[in-house]
């Protein structure tokens, strides 16, 4: 296909970051609702029509291969949602039969990455890790890495790996041969006694 007054290259580019800048909005919509389990959408902090800004020191945008790359001092802000890491990446697949929400044929995520001082704050919560990974049609989020941590309020559980599946709220919590699974929880007056 040919567009008028655009040379092949100029258009895998502009294709490119058109691509990249679709998937960044997906990614920021599933981080800003992975705390939400109802369902209920007025529950959450933020909307799909607030104002995305996505800053990084570098983007690569491969259609063929079907990933974007964000890297160096990534930040990605939507409403109180703030994601920062030193990279994130984003595959996507095709979505023949419109499952992700889209019309039949559009690309949806597949997996999304990020590395490197991975944090996520939304809502109460505060996520930190070295690395995290998205799986978005079985909806399970892990972090791993030393002293990977989930934060709420003053209470919090961190392990080398933490598994978290959004579907019904289950989380895993594995430690290392160092160090053991922690979790803090302020119980209020009612204690263990």
């Amino acid at each position: 296909m040919k567009i008028s007054g655009c040379n092949q290259n100029r258009c895998r580019i502009f294709y490119g970051w058109a691509v990249a800048l679709i998937l960044s909005t997906f990614f920021l919509a599933i981080c800003l609702y992975a705390g939400d389990e109802t369902g209920d959408s007025a529950s959450r902090t933020g909307s799909s029509d607030e104002k995305i800004r996505i800053t990084a020191e570098r983007l690569v945008s491969d259609s063929e291969a079907r990933f974007a790359e964000f890297s160096g001092n990534v930040k990605a802000t939507q409403g109180d949602t703030v994601i920062t890491a030193d990279q994130l990446k984003i595959f996507y697949k095709s979505d023949p039969k419109g499952k992700a929400g889209g019309s039949p044929g559009e690309e949806s995520i597949d997996k999304i990455v990020a590395n490197g001082n991975v944090k996520i704050d939304f809502e109460n919560r505060v996520a930190v890790a070295q690395h995290a990974v998205y799986i978005t049609e079985t909806r399970i989020l892990v972090l791993s890495g030393a002293d990977s941590k989930i934060t709420s309020g003053t209470d919090y559980i961190s392990g080398e790996k933490i598994t978290y599946y959004r579907t019904d709220g289950k989380i895993i919590v594995e430690g290392s041969s160092d160090k053991q699974v922690e979790a803090v929880i302020h119980s209020g007056e009612k204690g263990i006694d």
